[in-house]
């Protein structure tokens, strides 16, 4: 999304991302940010909230209108209403879609490898663990 922000910015329009993960798009070069740390997922709040997405799009409209200087990122004053660590457990599924599924046995398959290779690897006398 910053790539075609800036391409957007190039032809004359300003723009603006709502964004939960606001180093990396400091980092690629978004012209303007508003920051939330909601969960993945919950760009603009809660789902069903209308209140809480609005105040969030009134943000970002006003971080629009107000930064002066390219990069800027913003964060918002909005907070999620609900403890994180609930919030982070509410957000998964039941059940795992069908391709989390599948992939799971590779992936756990490739982290047995990893910590096996770790485990192998000759160990440095000057490394701290």
């Amino acid at each position: 999304m910053p790539v075609l922000a800036r391409t957007f910015e190039a032809a004359g329009f300003s723009t603006i991302l709502v964004s939960q993960i606001p180093y990396l798009v400091e980092t690629v070069g978004a012209p303007r940010t508003l920051a939330v740390e909601f969960p993945l997922g919950h760009t603009l709040g809660q789902p069903h909230n209308i209140p809480q997405q609005k105040k969030v799009l009134i943000q970002a409209l006003d971080v629009l209108k107000s930064a002066k200087e390219p990069g800027t990122v913003i964060h918002s004053r909005e907070i999620w209403p609900v403890p994180q660590k609930e919030a982070l457990k509410d957000w998964q599924p039941k059940e795992p879609s069908p391709l989390i599924k599948m992939m799971t046995p590779h992936f756990l398959e490739m982290a047995r490898e990893q910590r096996k290779a770790r485990r192998d690897a000759p160990q440095d006398k000057n490394r701290r663990n």
